[in-house]
């Protein structure tokens, strides 16, 4: 069997004499999408984040391609190539798609041979080759981002994931407060990462979506890991009991 792209083993973390997540263990394979189901409070905020870089575990163990990692902050745990899409989506509304792929790290070329200037083009090409691989088309690449719908946007921000080479995307809610057709979007930007081997850590209320899309369930009540379930073989009334617990 091959190794897990992530490997999470008996993750604990306490805020003073809360605890917020219990043992927890659980993997992510390429190409494989987990959905982390739970009621608020339920930890699954405190397990991303101990996981992408925030917060440090307090007893356990995270690998990353079988090596044990652990993080000072987000930006060395997208380094390592793990990425989180938070429901806010952290996007320059007032920047076009490549402007936003590339905020931070801006591209810079000689202008003249000598006057560093944005590098506009390359950032032009990076935007369409990334919407391209998600099969994603938006007519007007220079547009501010804010002109797009919210599907546009995930796909934005899951885009500039990609071109950053991310091998997992933690995805927080991504559906949240988008219609329909947005919704289903989405949910098809989800199964192209997986058809390009990334490993994706599905957040949702809407157990529709987890369905839809997830591998496998892993549900979670008070800090612990209460279960995990292959979609095929369960049903959202087996994972709501699970999630309210009874």
């Amino acid at each position: 069997m091959s190794e897990p792209l992530l490997s999470i083993r008996g993750v604990s973390k306490y805020f003073g004499g809360v605890h917020a997540l219990e043992d927890v263990s659980m993997d992510l394979k390429a190409g494989e999408v987990v959905a982390l189901a739970g009621d608020n409070g339920a930890g699954k905020s405190t397990l991303i984040k101990a996981v992408s870089g925030v917060y440090k575990a307090d007893r356990g163990e995270i690998r990353l391609d079988g090596t044990p990692i652990s993080f000072e902050s987000p930006q060395q745990a997208r380094d390592r190539g793990i990425e989180t899409i938070y429901q806010d989506l952290a996007l320059a509304d007032n920047l076009s798609i490549g402007a936003n792929i590339f905020l931070g790290r801006e591209p810079k070329r000689r202008a003249f041979g000598f006057l560093p200037v944005l590098d506009r083009a390359l950032m032009a090409d990076a935007a369409q080759e990334t919407m391209r691989r998600l099969d994603f088309h938006v007519d007007r690449l220079e547009a501010p981002v804010s002109a797009f719908s919210g599907g546009q946007r995930q796909a934005v921000a899951i885009g500039r994931a990609i071109y950053w080479n991310a091998k997992v995307l933690i995805m927080d809610e991504p559906t949240a407060a988008l219609g329909v057709p947005e919704q289903r979007k989405v949910l098809a930007l989800v199964m192209a990462l997986k058809e390009q081997g990334k490993g994706v850590i599905f957040i949702s209320h809407n157990l529709g979506d987890i369905f839809a899309v997830a591998d496998r369930i892993v549900v979670l009540r008070r800090g612990i890991k209460a279960g995990e379930r292959v979609p095929a073989e369960t049903t959202s009334d087996e994972i709501v009991r699970l999630m309210v617990g009874g």
